[in-house]
């Protein structure tokens, strides 16, 4: 064999798995195969001046690379069961816990000291949620900001190049099972280990579809999120924001009983682009540093819908909308709410007269013409619904941008070692399905790396 283990894709889960296999045993021999760039050439070209939009580079620097799409997130490590993955079912909710308090540790080791440790805990914030309709729910949150985030990544690789043989640009193209371990095929080779770590990330997510159909693996579909990011003045949220930092809340809808949620809470941040297999969509960044703080609050607000018969294809369904929000804006658009409730377009006039100036530069125009009817309604009535614990939040210059989709990879069946049916042969992070958050991911790889060294 030419390596005792190869773990494909460097987001969260490869990381910390090849952290804890080289943490202590430094004979392994260890490849790690990422289809995008070191974390110091990941730049994307779009500066607002020359170049305004996506290009569709290919790898995409923001999507792939070292440190994964997590890499220029806002670097948010919730510790919770309560959402970001269902890691707890295969493992369990104690050990779970324990293992993101762990990456939370080393994440204070290799840069996030003196970053804060948000909760929930005894906060009168739920009360207050809970007579509005609204559930908010249980986490410890702890932001390193997308500053302090690409700081720690540093200082982990610094750590893991010299243990640990990084592959870049070296995407995957097939995984075969072979005689005493795995044959793995790139367009410069192949390359054979006895066991393999598959940790690519949503972007990855038709490449593991694939992956599974070859080699026969049991999945099942799972579910996609859409909706829009909202975007306000930083102070109408701050009494949620400077308490909790990053507050997760959920409601159900009067009129068809849908549960829509908050999402990727940005403190005094910017919305940005990302690209999903060429798709353009919407997300947020914030920062640690004030220097780079604005005057804004952006969070995602999501519907989750879940096809099973006959259609089973939910992310094909979020494609869909996502390709038709970039056919009719060239890319993001963004609406005034008060345009929105009144059923007119935001027009570049409209827009420079909001109160509320925008952080991305995306294409003024009307979210109804992209967003189906349920889902835009569940969006309003949620609107509404945070306008009673945060006053202002349905203001007419309320900016919302579309569309904003989070997808999910197919659920991967995996034994309780988070192992497939192929002895040896490990999904973890995003792209099996299980985890939907750095803090999950991160977990997963820790878990999957200690399990291997057990043999």
């Amino acid at each position: 064999m030419n390596y005792d283990i190869i773990i494909v894709g460097a987001g969260p889960g490869g990381i910390f798995a090849a952290y804890e296999l080289t943490k202590e045993n430094t004979d392994l021999k260890i490849a790690v195969f990422e289809a995008g760039n070191p974390l110091d050439k990941r730049k994307c070209p779009i500066d607002g001046d020359k170049v305004k939009s996506c290009i569709h580079c290919n790898p995409c620097s923001i999507m792939s690379g070292f440190g994964g799409a997590g890499a220029f997130s806002d670097g948010k490590y919730n510790i919770t069961n309560d959402f970001g993955g269902t890691l707890y079912e295969y493992i369990g909710k104690e050990k779970a816990i324990e293992l993101m308090k762990y990456v939370d540790d080393i994440n204070m080791k290799f840069g996030g000291e003196g970053t804060k440790l948000y909760s929930t805990a005894n906060t009168e914030l739920k009360k207050v949620c809970m007579q509005n309709k609204l559930k908010l729910l249980d986490a410890s949150v702890r932001h390193l900001g997308t500053d302090i985030n690409y700081v720690v990544l540093e200082n982990i690789y610094e750590v893991l190049k010299d243990k640990v043989e990084f592959k870049f640009r070296t995407p995957v193209t097939m995984i075969e099972a072979i005689e005493g371990g795995y044959n793995i095929i790139t367009a410069v080779g192949a390359y054979t280990c006895k066991k393999c770590v598959v940790s690519v990330g949503r972007s990855g997510s038709k490449w593991i579809e694939g992956i599974c159909s070859d080699l026969g693996i049991e999945t099942q579909s799972n579910r996609v999120d859409i909706g829009v990011r909202v975007e306000l003045p930083a102070v109408l949220f701050s009494h949620l924001t400077d308490e909790l930092y990053e507050s997760k809340i959920v409601y159900k809808t009067e009129k068809f009983e849908d549960k829509v949620r908050t999402f990727c809470m940005n403190p005094k941040g910017s919305v940005v682009t990302e690209n999903t297999n060429g798709i353009v969509t919407v997300n947020g960044h914030s920062y640690e540093d004030p220097a780079k703080q604005t005057d804004m609050t952006n969070f995602a607000l999501l519907v989750s819908k879940h096809f099973s018969v006959p259609f089973k294809d939910s992310n094909g369904y979020g494609e869909s909308i996502a390709r038709l929000s970039n056919m009719l804006g060239g890319g993001v658009i963004v609406q005034r709410f008060g345009d929105l409730i009144r059923g007119r377009r935001t027009n570049k006039k409209r827009m420079a007269d909001s109160f509320a100036k925008p952080t991305l530069n995306a294409e003024p125009g009307d979210l109804s013409l992209v967003l189906p009817k349920r889902i835009l309604d569940g969006i309003i009535e949620m609107i509404y619904a945070l306008d009673k614990i945060a006053p202002g939040t349905a203001n007419d210059d309320t900016l919302l941008y579309g569309v904003e989709v989070k997808f999910y990879n197919m659920d991967v069946k995996l034994n309780e070692n988070l192992e497939t049916s192929y002895k040896g042969l490990y999904m973890i992070g995003d792209g099996s399905g299980v985890t939907h958050s750095l803090s999950h991911a991160s977990a997963s790889g820790v878990f999957v790396a200690r399990d291997i060294l057990k043999s």
